[in-house]
């Protein structure tokens, strides 16, 4: 009788042991670690990924818990791993579902080259599987702009949270989604419980607002800047907008940094030195203010603006004062 209670006794120790060594001693990392745990992955698949990662001392010792407490479900996700942890933080952490997240941030006029670069530096994908999605999901944006042959335009500049387990599917609609709240919140779009359908031509809007994001970082030159190209569509004039050349070079893989003469002799639809009237769509993508200044451009007689070598422009009425403006621009960079 002694010998087998003692042999309960050393196994209670044993398991014990085992309980403490598997559950309650911290593990910490060599390095910083992310885990990738795939949506279906079973708890056991789980389990054995997070021990081949370090993360747990055993996997058993985790499955017995997890079988135990009977909490939700462990959430799928990218877990990183940067301090010490026992088993039951960590299964804690993935039980409530802690993912980690990607900030992606996306400046106003990024066009979907940026935008794929940027997401692809992010670790979310690559450049090339974004653009691939950008083209083709117009169905996101079909009711508001019916031509469209990309999301170019519609994918809203803003700082985003991105999961790995999102696809870049989910990471489009997300931006074109803020860009719907956007559009709403300064009239551009109807509310989305409005019975009215939207009369704006929001893809004319969009347009401007693309060339106008490009063309000046000021905020309160935007106004007037747009004011200008409208200026120069009522007059049939050119509008002869470097942004747009640079983007036709890119859509053809061809731009190389900067603007060369072939590229303003380039036969594409988007380059406004051959084209009369706005591209056929946007160039980039703009933020809120240049959408503005879209809608509502300031009143103005200018034809002309030109960078004044100081982060703003010089505007002007006539052929002749513009020629001036661009001289003074000359100057200005040639002695510094």
């Amino acid at each position: 009788m002694k010998t087998l209670f003692k042999l309960f006794v050393l196994l209670v120790l044993v398991a014990a042991g085992w309980v403490g060594y598997g559950l309650l001693l911290p593990t910490r990392p060599q390095n910083e670690m992310f885990v990738l745990l795939r949506p279906g992955w079973t708890t056991r698949r789980i389990a054995t990924e997070l021990k081949n990662a370090g993360v747990i001392r055993d996997s058993n010792a985790f499955l017995l818990w997890h079988y135990i407490t009977r909490p939700r479900s462990l959430k799928a996700g990218e877990y990183r791993f940067d301090h010490a942890a026992s088993a039951l933080q960590v299964h804690e952490r993935i039980a409530a579902g802690d993912i980690f997240k990607h900030t992606v941030v996306i400046p106003e006029g990024y066009n979907m080259f940026d935008i794929a670069a940027a997401i692809e530096a992010a670790g979310l994908g690559t450049r090339d599987e974004f653009l691939k999605v950008a083209r083709a999901s117009t169905a996101l944006v079909s009711d508001i702009d019916p031509e469209a042959e990309s999301l170019e335009g519609y994918l809203f500049p803003d700082t985003y949270q991105f999961t790995r387990t999102q696809t870049m599917a989910d990471i489009a609609a997300m931006m074109v989604k803020r860009f719907r709240q956007e559009a709403r919140a300064i009239g551009l779009l109807k509310a989305s419980n409005s019975p009215e359908p939207n009369r704006t031509n929001v893809r004319r809007i969009v347009t401007m607002a693309s060339i106008v994001e490009k063309e000046t970082a000021a905020p309160e030159e935007r106004p007037t800047v747009a004011g200008v190209y409208y200026n120069r569509l009522a007059r049939k004039m050119s509008l002869d907008a470097d942004p747009s050349v640079i983007y036709a070079a890119l859509l053809a893989g061809k731009y190389r940094g900067a603007i060369f003469r072939s590229d303003l002799n380039a036969n594409s639809p988007y380059n406004t030195y051959r084209n009369p009237g706005l591209p056929p769509g946007p160039i980039g993508n703009p933020g809120r203010a240049s959408l503005e200044a879209a809608m509502r451009p300031a009143q103005t007689d200018f034809l002309f603006f030109v960078s004044d070598a100081d982060g703003h422009h010089r505007f002007a009425r006539t052929l002749d004062e513009h020629s001036r403006n661009v001289a003074a621009y000359r100057r200005a960079v040639s002695g510094r």
